[in-house]
């Protein structure tokens, strides 16, 4: 339970992320994925029949013993709510509207970020662009741990702490690493959702209340589809810098395990990723990926040379464009 791991520091590389290079690769050989390039707005429907399903759940739960409670926030609660992340993330890249009515995705993104409890939407998406444009940028990618986790999670013990404590870290971190101003759109996700989670804590009371924000957290924190955090981009093979997954859970996460399809593509929303690896076989079969994000949890912990400084970091240069 003690052993350190032996990296204290991240993987350091002076190349550019591959996705961009492989993109133009792709595309002049394989022109007919510009097709796929088109909002889903079957993901509209799916996000307000996910709503429906947590309102619903929030009025069951709460005359039950807490014990109940407790129980119904893992098991349904928590997948629903990372689910809803991810259609969060989707939303982010305006699948759900197409680029055109930007600020329709916007608004169904604060839509969506109802049922989680806590105010998330608008600031994921600042942050997620500068993730996908700079991938492993030092201070701009805040999907990079800071230096104290990977100094201080570095012992099994630690490092099961460390996922068990992601959604904290996953909301500090950007305040240590690269904070920005507050923009009117996240000051009206803040209001609309705690005007939202007042309605229903006086509709339906504590329990409710504690179901809906106990589900976002545990749902974030150790949970088999919080895998997927670790498995994306930490480095469980040197010089593989982002990894995917095509194991069943891709069902309830919009193909996020699609990973290396995605940032390829990130304006294909994810019911198309499949097909993306399907017509570009040849530049993904070959690469490392992911069966079961359970086992990723678990190799995180076990394998004592893994720990949050597995990581690509890069020193970026000419001038940087952020949200």
């Amino acid at each position: 339970m003690g052993n350190t791991v032996a990296r204290e520091d991240f993987e350091w590389v002076y190349t550019d992320q591959p996705h961009a290079d492989r993109r133009k690769e792709i595309l002049a050989k394989h022109p007919e994925i510009k097709a796929l390039m088109k909002p889903d707005y079957n993901l509209i429907w799916v996000v307000v029949l996910m709503v429906l399903a947590q309102l619903t759940a929030f009025y069951l739960v709460k005359d039950l013993d807490w014990k109940w409670v407790v129980f119904w926030a893992y098991v349904f609660g928590s997948c629903i709510s990372h689910s809803m992340t991810l259609a969060i993330h989707e939303i982010s890249h305006n699948s759900a509207f197409g680029n055109s009515k930007a600020m329709w995705n916007r608004w169904f993104g604060i839509f969506a970020n109802l049922p989680l409890g806590l105010p998330y939407s608008i600031s994921f998406k600042r942050y997620h662009m500068d993730h996908h444009r700079y991938l492993g940028g030092d201070g701009i990618d805040v999907d990079i741990p800071t230096n104290f986790e990977g100094w201080f999670f570095c012992t099994r013990f630690r490092k099961f702490i460390w996922i068990v404590l992601q959604p904290f870290f996953y909301a500090i971190r950007p305040l240590c690493i690269n904070p920005k101003p507050i923009t009117r759109l996240e000051i009206i996700n803040l209001l609309a959702q705690l005007s939202f989670d007042v309605v229903i804590y006086y509709l339906w009371g504590v329990k409710s209340t504690f179901y809906m924000l106990a589900g976002s957290v545990l749902g974030l924190g150790l949970h088999p589809i919080s895998g997927h955090f670790i498995a994306e981009h930490y480095m469980f093979l040197k010089g593989h810098e982002t990894y995917s997954y095509y194991g069943p859970l891709n069902l309830l996460t919009f193909n996020v395990g699609y990973h290396n399809e995605h940032h390829d593509f990130p304006n294909i929303p994810g019911k198309s990723l499949p097909l993306v690896k399907k017509i570009a076989a040849e530049y993904y079969d070959n690469l490392p990926q992911y069966n079961s994000w359970i086992k990723v949890l678990y190799d995180f912990v076990m394998d004592d040379t893994i720990s949050p400084y597995s990581r690509m970091k890069r020193q970026l240069k000419g001038e940087v464009k952020q949200d």
